[in-house]
């Protein structure tokens, strides 16, 4: 079988699988997220916390109690790193230094899980199993609480109250979250990814020459890793490590696992604002970047002009593994950056400047294809929410968007939501260049150089977590910098998303009439797809013009 033909049939069988999910996971999504009754383990987590499962927050109840659970989160998993040598399962692993320890808590907490450590030479097994994969469960539930918080903001009427935090928070952990982890945990196991508590083992291998090799409880934080669109992993290598990640089998499964949440959530969307052909209207944008992004990438890393060492090889290799190919790895790339997953099978620095540019813009775009679990769909609701104004404007008339007018309080959020990304990675980046201890930890110079600085703080601020590893950020500096990014760049959108939903909930609903904007047909998807690319991705055109445009143009 050629490559072509192979990679073809392993996008095709992705998109058959997705398209099988579409359906039963968001309806059941909408179902935990609409249900009037609260399981039997669930009222028992509610009792412990002092929580009242039957009573909704408003905006700023729901807020208030997000920011106290992931502060609280942030101090208990930084002491669990700076104290792990005390801890059991240590595997003799050393305490994390301060900002390391910092960096670690709030890139975790903030779904982010951007690693500067390796995870095998850093971590214990309690710190990896307690600390890290229980945080890749929450903070994924906190991204889905939130946009079911805006959901009901356009499904209520004449009310402050949006849900309660905890229960959303609970039911997602513990309904949609855990019980698929566990099952494609058993299936990762089958394929191959071990599972276990071995520390280093001595291993003498087929060349008679000693190799150590670490073991440990890897396909239970792979499920949720890639299931939660968390993306750090157990190992330094991530997704490339064999123990990840072994076979071609693996590597599908882990693509279709970050991607599938995040795709079926506008089922849920058009579920809960009883009607479906929103959430398809919103998909089919979803669809068409993603469709074009892995064209645009896989066809930069086969051809790739500024190379014909790898035009003749077949393809740009390097930084790629044969096991895997092209089109595997150009797919998961794209995947990984148009999710808040910093997952990764292949080094991203090694792409052509085509395909890593891409996978910047891929993550400037605030991952809204299908973007990460919960913030994708809230993401790409928002910039609906601006196309809907922008369309009002050209008409004369007052904007509505599924029954809620759109006025100056709603659209100031709006703004501020989309500024928000833009500041944090335009800031973050210049402030990098600026400093001469930042410069230093390049390991490149002139554009390609530059070009990871963007990398990074595009990573840090959108959430995703993954690098182009060509920089050195296992410092204080970079610790700080970058964890202040992420810290900023994951509850700010937040802080304006729930205030949007508590506006919209106050409204009385406005009935449909011949002026109203459709927001289901094929002419908003294509009015929507605009503004993504206009609105957001030439807010950064003059930054990507500096590092990859340059450098694939020299």
């Amino acid at each position: 079988m050629s490559t072509t033909l192979a990679g073809w049939l392993q996008v095709l069988l992705l998109l058959a699988f997705l398209a099988a999910s579409y359906r039963p996971l968001g309806d059941f999504m909408a179902h935990v997220l609409t249900a009037s009754r609260h399981l039997r383990a669930e009222r028992a987590v509610y009792r412990l916390g002092g929580v009242d499962g039957d009573a909704d927050q408003s905006w700023p109840a729901y807020l208030r109690s997000l920011l106290a659970f992931a502060a609280v989160s942030v101090l208990f998993l930084y002491g669990f790193l700076r104290l792990q040598n005390h801890l059991p399962l240590s595997t003799g692993m050393a305490p994390v230094d301060p900002d390391g320890s910092f960096n670690t808590a709030v890139s975790f907490v903030t779904n982010t899980n951007w690693q500067w450590y390796y995870g095998e030479s850093t971590m214990g097994h309690l710190v990896q199993m307690a600390g890290l994969a229980v945080q890749n469960f929450v903070s994924a539930a906190m991204g889905i609480a939130v946009a079911a918080a805006l959901i009901r903001g356009f499904t209520r009427r004449q009310t402050d109250r949006v849900g309660s935090f905890w229960v959303d928070l609970t039911r997602i952990t513990l309904r949609v979250l855990l019980p698929l982890s566990f099952v494609f945990a058993l299936v990762l196991v089958a394929g191959g990814v071990i599972q276990n508590f071995h520390g280093v083992q001595e291993i003498t291998t087929l060349s008679g020459d000693a190799q150590a090799l670490t073991g440990g409880p890897v396909a239970s934080q792979e499920a949720i890793k890639e299931l939660g669109t968390n993306g750090g992993g157990f190992y330094n290598a991530n997704s490339a490590h064999p123990f990840e990640n072994p076979n071609a089998f693996t590597n599908l499964i882990e693509i279709y696992l970050l991607l599938v949440v995040p795709v079926s959530l506008p089922r849920t969307f058009g579920g809960m604002v009883g009607d479906h052909r929103q959430g398809y209207a919103l998909l089919a944008v979803m669809g068409l970047i993603w469709a074009a992004s892995v064209a645009i990438v896989t066809a930069n890393e086969l051809h790739s002009v500024s190379s014909p060492a790898g035009d003749a090889a077949g393809g740009m290799m390097e930084g790629k593994e044969q096991r895997l190919g092209i089109w595997a790895s150009a797919l998961f790339a794209v995947s990984t950056t148009l999710t808040s997953c910093g997952a990764v099978n292949s080094s991203h620095d090694s792409y052509t400047p085509g395909g890593g540019g891409l996978l910047i813009f891929n993550m400037l775009l605030g991952e809204i294809a299908p973007g990460g679990v919960g913030s994708g769909l809230y993401g790409i609701v928002i910039l609906a929410v601006v196309a809907v104004f922008m369309a009002g404007l050209m008409v004369g008339r007052t904007p509505e968007y599924l029954g809620k007018k759109l006025g100056r309080r709603e659209m100031t959020f709006a703004s501020l939501y989309i500024l928000t990304t833009p500041a944090l990675v335009l800031i973050g980046t210049a402030s990098a260049m600026a400093s001469r201890g930042a410069r230093a930890k390049m390991l490149n110079t002139g554009e390609h150089g530059y070009a990871e600085v963007l990398y990074a703080f595009s990573s840090a601020a959108n959430n995703n977590g993954s690098a182009f590893a060509g920089l050195t950020v296992d410092g204080t500096w970079y610790n700080t910098a970058l964890g202040l990014a992420m810290l900023l760049g994951r509850f700010l959108p937040m802080v304006f998303v729930l205030a949007l939903a508590g506006s919209l909930a106050r409204q009385k609903p406005v009935p449909v009439t011949a002026g109203t904007l459709p927001t289901h047909r094929p002419q908003f998807v294509v009015l929507l797809a605009g503004v993504v690319l206009i609105v957001v991705g030439l807010t950064y055109f003059p930054a990507l013009c500096l590092g990859p445009i340059a450098e694939g143009l020299t």
